[in-house]
């Protein structure tokens, strides 16, 4: 008897039961569904949500990969010194020692956000008796990858129940949700334990105090760049360094490169909206420019805490800490952004305004895309309800005209 075969019995035994939701989530995620809409509108399309979610996860992979690499690369150049002249081909980057440090730390957390999120997703659908979702597949995945590399996996999972039952299962699960649930797990951690989602030292696996490297400096100090403009001490990365990832960071926001590969992949697709994308950086260089200008006119001394942070070129700027890939993952997220044509573009844009003003004027934890897309998620269906207003009254003024 066959696999199908098989599936297809227990599917039949487990019918009507408890664990019929919680079968036939493991059976669709094998083969495609077999339900068929009989009434109301509907189109055909060999795309479905589950789909959707594993091309999403699939456009993370890359940078989940390299953030392997990363972490390990990070931990033994803190404490060895990191090797002149890196390349992203560089065979002292792409070495297994490495990996496997990136790999013992970031495999934990992933299990963690998957059995933690997905044990909860169950539970509710056999309690609920509904369907298991699949949004938190995704959510799953990007968890982990904007959090610090050592973040204590115990935070980890009582953040994620957080953020599964008060910021998604409480407004009815998937495709009903106001917030990000990835971002409101991540601003659960922030506000509760702010000591490790900030500082110096939470971004390097093995932070330790008293410890001395090959030229007898801090072993492990592994500020990020942001860090290190709002401490208004010289940035020692190079664009190189930025642009492709060679950084301290939250486990994946630090290879804008292979972010913008993962961009690629969702606009190609058809799932990630390019306006988003597009005008968040849009907004993310003007707030940028207008800061440059405002140092360039001598508004701004050195003297001032927000000097750094404002001189930072306004290209560059798009290059470090979590703006790349909150507009690439968090702001594109198809529940929680706003929908029209040109609400996408006002919302992308307030995005990347925003988040480059938090993250200057918010030197003792220097990023801002975080609160930036909670803020326009919140507002996003305002947004979509006057550009729906504005196309009423504009079609409504040429009705108007014909007819008189």
């Amino acid at each position: 008897m066959s696999l199908k075969q098989n599936l297809h019995n227990l599917k039949e035994k487990y019918r009507g039961t408890k664990m019929e939701q919680s079968f036939n989530a493991l059976h669709t995620f094998l083969y495609m569904p077999n339900i068929t809409t009989h009434s109301g509108a509907h189109v055909r399309d060999a795309a479905d949500l589950k789909r959707v979610m594993n091309t999403v996860i699939m456009a993370m992979v890359p940078v989940l990969i390299f953030a392997m690499f990363n972490a390990g690369f990070q931990h033994y150049g803190q404490i060895n010194g990191f090797p002149s002249g890196m390349s992203f081909f560089s065979t002292e980057f792409w070495n297994l020692d490495n990996f496997w440090v990136g790999f013992s730390k970031i495999v934990p957390m992933l299990a963690v956000s998957y059995g933690v999120g997905l044990g909860i997703e169950f539970i509710f659908a056999t309690v609920k008796k509904h369907e298991v979702e699949e949004g938190y597949l995704v959510t799953g995945m990007l968890v982990p990858l904007i959090m610090p590399i050592d973040l204590p996996l115990w935070m980890l999972a009582v953040a994620v129940a957080f953020g599964v039952i008060i910021g998604k299962e409480l407004f009815g699960g998937t495709g009903m949700n106001v917030l990000n649930p990835a971002l409101t797990i991540r601003a659960f951690l922030f506000f509760n334990w702010a000591a490790w989602m900030s500082g110096d030292k939470v971004w390097v696996h093995g932070a330790v105090d008293g410890v001395k490297n090959a030229a007898g400096t801090d072993a492990i100090s592994g500020e990020t760049v942001l860090g290190t403009l709002a401490a208004n001490k010289e940035v020692g990365y190079s664009v190189s360094d930025m642009f492709f990832g060679f950084i301290p960071g939250s486990v994946g926001e630090t290879s804008t490169f292979l972010i913008l590969v993962g961009a690629a992949i969702l606009i190609a697709s058809g799932i990630g909206s390019a306006r988003i994308m597009i005008s968040a950086v849009v907004g993310a260089a003007v707030m940028g420019l207008i800061f440059n200008n405002i140092v360039d006119a001598g508004v701004i001394t050195e003297s001032s805490k927000f000097y750094s942070l404002m001189a930072f070129p306004f290209w560059q700027h798009l290059m470090v800490g979590g703006i790349a890939f909150g507009i690439v993952y968090m702001a594109t997220d198809p529940v929680s952004a706003a929908q029209t044509a040109t609400g996408k573009i006002i919302y992308g844009f307030l995005i990347g305004f925003f988040s480059i003003m938090i993250r200057v004027f918010n030197p003792a934890y220097p990023e801002g895309v975080m609160m930036a897309v909670i803020l326009m998620n919140v507002f996003a269906p305002t947004i979509d309800h006057y550009v729906v207003q504005a196309n009423v009254k504009r079609r409504m003024k040429r009705l108007k005209v014909k007819t008189t």
